[in-house]
């Protein structure tokens, strides 16, 4: 090989292992990306106190299997330290628009305010 074939090939070998300092991902990093993020949304589920089939409906470009074990991570954590779910303060969202079988935790967690109790007759009838 001559000397500028072989310096060619090595600086072609050079500038490919320096890929991911370009910004250049490779497929292992994207897919252990994918994983964290579902892992994250499967324990944000939880917490908030939706149930799995939920937390997959309203998530569906998530890996279920990465969003099943931080859901249960979570679980977990929160049975060890007695913590409480959390309802979610903000709005419904436009996915759970888009299904009417999934309720806001807001509408499940605050109980329906009862109609003030009837006062006492004083023993006159009204006609």
């Amino acid at each position: 090989m001559s000397r500028l074939c072989r310096s060619s090939v090595l600086l072609a070998l050079a500038l490919m292992s320096g890929c991911d300092m370009l910004g250049i991902e490779s497929a292992q990093l994207v897919a252990e990306r994918k994983e964290a993020e579902s892992k994250a949304v499967g324990g944000a589920c939880r917490h908030a106190g939706r149930a799995l089939e939920d937390c997959f409906v309203l998530n569906r470009k998530a890996e279920k299997a990465a969003v099943f074990a931080g859901w249960r991570e979570m679980n977990d954590y929160m049975r060890e330290n007695k913590i409480e779910e959390v309802a979610p303060q903000q709005g419904t969202g436009t996915q759970m628009a888009a299904n009417p079988a999934v309720k806001p935790a807001a509408e499940v967690a605050e109980p329906k305010a009862e109609a003030p109790a009837k006062t006492a007759k004083t023993g006159k009838h009204e006609s």
